[in-house]
């Protein structure tokens, strides 16, 4: 694959982004939360990204409809899931943060509790399967908050 047709730096996060979501939930995010997750600005900042990757063959969307976004194979090789010790001890310490934050509040927002659903799934797709399989217990009882 030439240099050009590489995805950039947040090209690449946005991918990324979109590839543990789908783990996660098992369909595509809506650009909304695509712009939520990566605190974007504007829907059209995230429209531009996926024009972009689409048309260099990184994304696809299936049917032309909603939630239909799926990372195309080649584009998975720019994807590293591979992490240190140092930094899943990090990211663990930073989503129980999330966590206790969330359990902290009386009722917690649904977008809060997507936003762990994908950082859970994020988990998952590391590889960190206990890490991930110690929070879903918490998710589940913080959906069910009255």
């Amino acid at each position: 694959m030439n240099s050009e047709n590489r995805p950039s730096k947040k090209q690449r996060e946005l991918l990324t982004f979109i590839d543990n979501f789908i783990s996660g939930h098992g369909y595509g995010p809506s650009y909304r939360e695509i712009m939520r997750g990566l605190g974007y600005k504007s829907v059209s900042t995230v429209a531009k990204h996926i024009e972009n990757l689409t048309a260099k063959g990184h994304l696809q969307k299936k049917n032309n409809s909603a939630r239909s976004l799926e990372v195309v194979g080649s584009s998975k090789e720019f994807i590293s899931n591979k992490v240190s010790k140092s930094q899943e001890k990090w990211l663990v310490e930073l989503i129980e943060l999330r966590f206790i934050n969330a359990e902290a509040d009386a009722k917690p927002s649904q977008v809060t509790i997507d936003e762990l659903y994908v950082l859970v799934g994020a988990l998952k797709v590391l590889g960190f399967e206990g890490a991930a399989h110690s929070f879903t217990e918490r998710l589940a009882k913080l959906k069910r908050k009255p």
